[in-house]
């Protein structure tokens, strides 16, 4: 039965014809609304180009060449990376239909899954991690700054005295200059995010290339930097790097396989999300990781040492107009990737949380503080934190969330949700639904449970994995049980 006040177009695509009583919910606001049909414009080449600019960053440079200084040689990073994203992959895709066919951000999706209330946990939970993302993508923003600065003016990194926590307080100010910069498009808008990915795309792939074609030239061609040897010589001593490694792939875009929704809901249809995103994805990873596999393995030939930091790296060069034009590029990478992978979700997060206080840019501004206070510098301080502590750490979490909400969105509602009452306080989804809060709990206790148990060790290598199934088979299996509480106020309210 579709409600009276829902129009739905040939492609399945909806839309609430009367939005008045709705608008008087305190669970919404502006920026949590269904777009309207007319206002969906992202096209194929707007998907394509957000994923190549996202992919297009720092970490995922770093991501390549850190598999490389933990021991693996140059084709078995890249095949643990082509592996990981086309896993992950799978999730992004079947968590953004909702969002192209209701028009709706993640945080009123996970409503259908957890209730209005308990959405807030997938919600704060996804969003915590985004906001250790945007600090970190700012503090290696603030490096370039930096980096660009000292070759242009003299004296720079000790001009503002000699700093504090290891670092120059210049290397602070670089930092702050840049984490404002993200502030100041956060409060211009998603209009300005996406011309900013459309052009930022294609040029930092070219800097790249740039800086490749340097690697080639200065270690005398490819042969010597595909002869890099690895650390392993039996498959029995690679397994235990590649599982957590591969787990750590899956989680750098596991945060995105829950709040595509965010992006998608601008979609003009489920055919033009689904294929920009499906060959830009694997692919751009791909082939950038392998252009920092080359530069790092030409940096082992060329300094005697793997640079795993390409900031590092550009910094040793002794032409000023080259350090400042490359530090522009990272720069501009960075900024790219930090508003549109780890700022538009958090922000529509705390904006579920208290919808008639919280908005967009108020959620943005949140996501900037706490991202300072998780102090990112620590993060990144070398390349085991990063993947193994980091990136593995989480992905247990949002795999167990990811798991829920497909199961809940493809096996139990079979693609049906009442567009109306996601926003309304005493609808179908009102309150908690306590089986997907229980299912995401026990995927997160198992996922992470090799943390205290040494025996279960495995479990925490393949946490992604293990969180995603055991939460979905679990929500699955709990809904199955009888009828919900959403469900008996549907037969309620379809009966008055």
């Amino acid at each position: 039965m579709t409600p009276s006040n829902e129009r739905r177009l040939a492609d399945g695509r909806v839309e609430l014809v009367d939005t008045h009583h709705v608008e008087a919910s305190p669970l919404y606001n502006e920026d949590l609304a269904p777009v309207p049909l007319a206002r969906r414009n992202w096209s194929t080449y707007n998907y394509a180009a957000l994923w190549v600019s996202m992919a297009h960053c720092i970490p995922t440079y770093m991501l390549a060449s850190g598999l490389m200084t933990s021991g693996m040689n140059w084709w078995q990073a890249l095949v643990t990376i082509l592996l990981g994203n086309t896993i992950v992959l799978a999730p992004i895709l079947l968590n953004s239909h909702p969002g192209t066919k209701y028009g709706i951000p993640f945080p009123v999706f996970a409503r259908a899954a957890y209730g209005t209330l308990g959405s807030n946990v997938p919600a704060l939970m996804r969003a915590l991690v985004a906001c250790g993302w945007f600090g970190i993508q700012a503090w290696i923003g603030g490096e370039a700054l930096q980096t660009m600065f000292k070759t242009i003016i003299p004296g720079w990194p000790t001009l503002l005295g000699a700093g504090f926590g290891g670092h120059t307080n210049t290397e602070w100010l670089s930092f702050l200059l840049f984490w404002s910069l993200n502030i100041f498009i956060i409060y211009r808008g998603m209009d300005l995010l996406r011309e900013v990915e459309n052009w930022a795309a294609p040029f930092v792939l070219v800097m790249t290339a740039a800086l490749l074609w340097w690697a080639i030239v200065r270690a005398d061609g490819l042969g010597p930097l595909l002869s890099q040897p690895g650390k392993f010589s039996t498959f029995g001593e690679f397994l235990p790097v590649f599982a957590p490694s591969l787990t750590a792939m899956i989680g750098y875009w596991a945060t995105l396989s829950l709040n595509m929704p965010d992006f998608t809901r601008f979609g003009r249809s489920q055919r033009e999300q689904v294929i920009g995103q499906v060959v830009a994805l694997p692919t751009t990873m791909s082939v950038f990781a392998a252009m920092g596999v080359l530069i790092t393995s030409a940096t082992a030939i060329i300094y005697g040492q793997p640079i795993w930091d390409p900031v590092q790296l550009v910094g040793r060069f002794t032409s000023p107009l080259i350090v400042a034009f490359a530090m522009f590029t990272v720069v501009v990478a960075t900024l790219a990737v930090n508003i549109a992978a780890n700022v538009v979700s958090p922000a529509n997060d705390f904006a579920n949380a208290f919808p008639r206080v919280i908005g967009f840019k108020t959620g943005g501004l949140i996501t900037g503080i706490i991202g300072i206070a998780i102090q990112p510098w620590r993060l990144l301080a070398d390349p085991s934190g990063y993947i193994y502590t980091w990136l593995l750490g989480y992905s247990g979490g949002l795999g167990s969330i990811a798991g829920v909400l497909i199961a809940d969105y493809w096996i139990v509602r079979r693609r049906e949700l009442r567009l109306e009452d996601l926003y309304l306080e005493r609808g179908v989804y009102a309150g908690w639904n306590w089986r997907a809060i229980g299912a995401t709990a026990l995927g997160c206790a198992l996922a992470w449970s090799g943390l205290v148990i040494p025996a279960l060790k495995p479990l925490y290598d393949y946490a992604w994995f293990v969180g995603f199934l055991v939460a979905a088979l679990a929500h699955a299996s709990l809904s199955s049980m009888g009828p919900r509480p959403a469900d008996a106020a549907r037969v309620a309210q379809d009966l008055t």
